[in-house]
């Protein structure tokens, strides 16, 4: 929907909340607000300039690395390529499952950091790929910001983010702490139920025209 604002904090607050800004039953699935210029034309394509994207603030999960792999070109010697996971139940207790990889979002120095905690806590090799120390009482818990999730059967998790990226390292966080399976799986089915009210509202509207 078009949305009215009288100053910036306005629009910031419908951003956050586009529910309360007339989103409905869409709103879990905005991913923020689209500015244009008043007389800037609609073109194909991504005009820059004009148009502005301001997304919504990412979510967010305490996760756990668990494997490492060298990066491309400036980064080939460090390894800065993280896979990291949650926990969920397991027949004997709590089990971390893969839910990501990120390669970016840390600073040049974070990846210094993270690179010397793969090299001094390597379990096993897999190749180019480093398995690293991930106990719940011992690890790295990284937090991870993330556009949005979906259902994927590539994932042992059954699931998959959108465009994750590493938000800041959780060195004082114990990894037995970080976040869990299920929590993923109840803003994916928020997210779902979002769509599907859309999906059916959209459907009732062309049945109607």
């Amino acid at each position: 929907p078009l949305v009215a604002f009288a100053t910036w904090d306005d629009l910031a607050v419908a951003r956050k909340d586009p529910a309360a800004a007339g989103a409905g039953a869409d709103a879990e699935a905005v991913e923020g607000i689209m500015l244009k210029r008043r007389d800037a034309p609609y073109l194909p394509g991504r005009p820059k300039g004009p148009w502005w994207k301001w997304k919504r603030d990412p979510f967010i999960v305490d996760a756990v690395l668990m494997y490492a792999q060298r990066g491309h070109g400036k980064r080939s010697s460090y390894y800065s390529d993280y896979t990291f996971g949650v926990w969920t139940k397991g027949e004997d207790g709590d089990v971390l499952v893969p839910v990501g990889k990120a390669y970016f979002g840390f600073t040049d120095e974070e990846l210094i950091q993270i690179d010397r905690f793969v090299r001094r806590n390597t379990v096993e090799r897999f190749g180019p790929v480093r398995e690293v120390v991930h106990e719940t009482n011992q690890g790295l818990v990284i937090e991870v910001a993330f556009e949005g999730l979906q259902r994927s059967t590539r994932h042992k998790s059954g699931l998959a983010m959108r465009f994750p990226r590493i938000n800041r390292l959780r060195w004082d966080k114990p990894p037995g702490e970080a976040g869990r399976l299920e929590t993923l799986e109840r803003m994916l089915e928020k997210i779902e139920t979002g769509r599907g009210a859309t999906a059916a509202a959209n459907q009732a509207d062309r049945m109607l025209s």
